[in-house]
């Protein structure tokens, strides 16, 4: 076995993952727990979703919390321990206020669909499981004669009978469209129809085809709509387990016109929910200043519908200490022997010179112990090559280790580091030359580490989304935005089709270099009646030439000759000026990726290296990287120039190592070169699997020849090539 210090040379630093995300979406390296962390206010939101669970009165929570506090880690704690007793959903910002209730059910939706650990079936699944059991007990007391279990092998008719009459005698009139969401309950079951329902449950604008299948003859298409099926969910699971709404990233929901939050609307739904459904715990998790900010604006009936407020407060040194035990100890476990304290490389005294108040958030906890550990890990590379690149990794760690017994006290160290009221303030990025610029290097290093940011949650979006339809057309027009925004384009006009239903999907832009000024309508929706009324908008925009192009972006079918709106999708955009482009859903996953980005800037929590990122410097980031460049969509609305020749739009999933397009393959070499450069040295095999993750459909014998064709171009280097395959190390040589 290795030494811990021949570990460290090898790995990638632990602590570098500090952002937690939706916690549906899956994690490749999910975060450790340390149970005395935030333990009260867990205790609290247990305590208050237990009482929901008893009398199914609905209850209210708000999170608070400073930026790096925990809030969207704490909430995915809360799904993982409560699971068991709570369907969990999962609210991400709404984009516009007029469309709220959609969105949120639109999410329930996305959430109840996902299956919990340990399950075989979705959330939605055991929800009518539940819903079915108590409906089943009811029976009994009452003395029907029938299961009501059995009824889902019967007729959908009786089935959809015999629940109106159970709650008709519970509350007439208490179900919203009793057929049509019975009728889907029972769809639910069909393994045939279950996507389908799905889908139409989330707001989908189903096709006429597919709302026939579901003997439906609309989609959920008006707010009022959406916030009567959302309440039945409250209203036909009466005495079953609670329904968990976690409201998160609330900088970007949607604003009013003078810039500020819309708070208002978000709590006047609660109110409704509130006050008007059963089963329901809302927990809203904010910032600690927008909350105090925002809170004397909202109307005191609201204020008053929140039941708990519910603060993060910091942790103490010895949870701190905790922490950084949880982040080592996979690598603690594989060593031998096993280091002396739980947090080697990193010691106790760090936290107290650095956090001389005796508490700490956990992000700046976490953002010292990443500093630290690269800090040794540059001292240990250093007496590498000290001690010459032939020897063998062990060797040179051990005579490293021996060198190095007790981690150094942190006053020894020259970390660029400071405190203000007890908080790690990082400069480390900056390197200042002195005249106030930053060196090249540490201008290199930054968007090194930009670039793997970027490829670790790109590879998040592309497990989590595999269609374009996962998102609304407001979405995605609301991330285009964002990007070009980022790209300089500042003249944005929102909305283009004023005045009208799909105002949402459509807005203007001018370059600042280009006299002509140009119109976006994004529109998913699969409906040709919809299609239509959305053509006719388009058609009286440019009749009144409220933009001189005018650019329609759809995935989705434009319907047959014999439609009126595809008659007019042909009479607009198959000539000249304006035209339609069909988006490809790497393009989708662009604009998501880099939209989470902007949420994580805007709540505080976007993390690059040890320095925290402002929208401003994201947007700086992502046009100095050119990551972008390779978005097709961005480059068929010419707002960039393609890095290489255009490829097909399923490279991203080749059929064989020989069908690699250059794109990827360019996106390999930029990832083995950002992941050596981060690191003052790392192991052969740590690369190799660290890029196979990113890279799944790249075979491991073309990442290593890749290896091989930088160490060839002296870009990066083996250090000791002669030793066994596990033990050799690789560092960055900067041309």
């Amino acid at each position: 076995m290795a030494s811990i210090d021949d570990l460290i040379l090898r790995s990638t630093n632990p602590f570098d993952n500090l952002r937690s995300v939706n916690f549906w979406h899956k994690q490749k390296d999910p975060e450790p727990v340390v149970e005395s962390i935030h333990q009260e206010a867990i205790a609290v939101i247990e305590a208050t979703l237990d009482q929901v669970g008893r009398d199914h009165y609905t209850r209210t929570i708000i999170l608070d919390g400073d930026s790096g506090s925990g809030k969207t880690y704490l909430l995915g704690r809360l799904k993982r321990a409560f699971n068991h007793k709570a369907f969990f959903a999962y609210i991400p910002p709404f984009p516009q206020s007029d469309y709220i209730w959609r969105h949120i059910l639109r999410y329930t939706v996305d959430s109840l669909v996902q299956v919990p650990a340990g399950q075989k079936y979705s959330q939605l699944l055991l929800w009518l499981k539940n819903v079915l059991l108590t409906l089943k007990q009811r029976s009994l007391r009452d003395r029907l004669k029938e299961n009501i279990l059995d009824l889902l092998q019967t007729d959908r008719q009786q089935f959809i009978k015999r629940l109106k009459e159970i709650y008709k005698q519970v509350s007439p009139n208490s179900i919203y469209n009793a057929d049509k969401f019975f009728g889907l309950l029972h769809d639910l079951t069909d393994a045939k129809l279950y996507s389908l329902a799905c889908e139409w449950l989330r707001v989908d604008d189903l096709s006429e085809e597919s709302l026939q299948a579901l003997r439906l003859k609309s989609s959920i298409d008006t707010e009022q709509a959406a916030r009567e099926i959302l309440a039945n969910f409250g209203r036909v699971a009466l005495n079953t387990q609670p329904i968990v709404l976690c409201f998160d990233q609330l900088e970007s929901i949607a604003r009013l016109p003078d810039g500020t939050l819309d708070l208002q609307t978000l709590f006047n739904v609660n109110t409704k929910i509130h006050d008007e459904d059963t089963n329901f715990l809302i927990i809203i998790s904010i910032l600690t200043n927008t909350w105090e900010h925002y809170k004397t604006r909202i109307d005191q009936s609201h204020r008053a519908r929140i039941d708990r407020e519910v603060p993060l407060r910091l942790i103490t040194l010895e949870q701190a200490a905790s922490l950084w035990a949880s982040r080592l100890n996979p690598m603690h476990r594989q060593a031998s022997p096993h280091p002396d304290t739980v947090i080697y490389p990193l010691s106790g005294q760090y936290l107290e010179d650095y956090f001389p108040g005796g508490r700490t958030n956990p992000r700046d906890a976490l953002r010292l112990g990443r500093d630290v550990f690269q800090e040794h890990k540059e001292r240990l590379m250093q007496r590498t090559e000290t001690n010459g690149l032939g020897q063998s990794a062990d060797q040179l760690s051990s005579s490293a280790s021996r060198q190095s017994e007790v981690a150094p006290a942190a006053s020894s160290l020259d970390l660029p580091v400071a405190v203000q009221n007890g908080a790690y303030i990082d400069h480390s990025t900056n390197h200042s030359s002195g005249n106030g610029t930053t060196t090249p290097t540490a201008d290199s290093d930054r968007l090194a580490t930009f670039r793997l940011k970027w490829h670790d949650e790109l590879t998040k979006v592309q497990e989590s989304i595999s269609r374009i339809r996962y998102f609304t057309s407001l979405e995605l027009v609301e991330s285009l935005k964002e990007v070009l925004l980022a790209l300089g384009i500042e003249r944005i006009k929102a909305p283009l089709l004023e005045r009208t239903k799909f105002a949402g999907c459509s807005f203007g832009y001018e370059h600042s270099d280009r006299p002509e000024s140009y119109g976006i309508v994004w529109t998913e929706d699969q409906g040709m009646n919809t299609f239509f009324y959305i053509m006719d908008a388009c058609q009286r925009a440019v009749e009144q030439r409220a933009c001189q192009t005018l650019i329609l972006i759809r995935a989705e079918t434009v319907g047959h000759g014999a439609l009126k709106g595809h008659q007019l999708y042909r009479q607009i955009f198959t000539g000249v000026p304006h035209y339609h482009i069909t988006p490809d859903l790497l393009s989708v996953q662009y604009l998501a990726t880099y939209y989470n980005l902007v949420k994580d800037a805007r709540e505080g929590d976007l993390v690059i290296g040890s320095q925290t990122v402002g929208l401003k410097q994201l947007q700086m980031l992502i046009q100095d990287s050119g990551l972008l460049n390779d978005c097709t969509l961005l480059q068929q609305l010419g707002v960039i120039h393609p890095a290489d020749t255009a490829v097909p739009e399923d490279a991203q999933k080749p059929e064989s190592a020989s069908d690699l397009d250059p794109r990827l393959m360019r996106q390999l070499e930029e990832y083995l070169l950002s992941l050596v450069q981060t690191h003052p040295v790392i192991g052969l095999q740590t690369l190799l699997h660290h890029a196979q993750r990113q890279f799944p459909y790249i075979e491991i014998e073309r990442v290593s020849q890749q290896v091989q064709r930088l160490c060839q171009s002296q870009q990066v280097q083996v250090l000791n090539p002669q030793a066994a395959l596990e033990a050799q190390l690789v560092c960055w040589r900067p041309r």
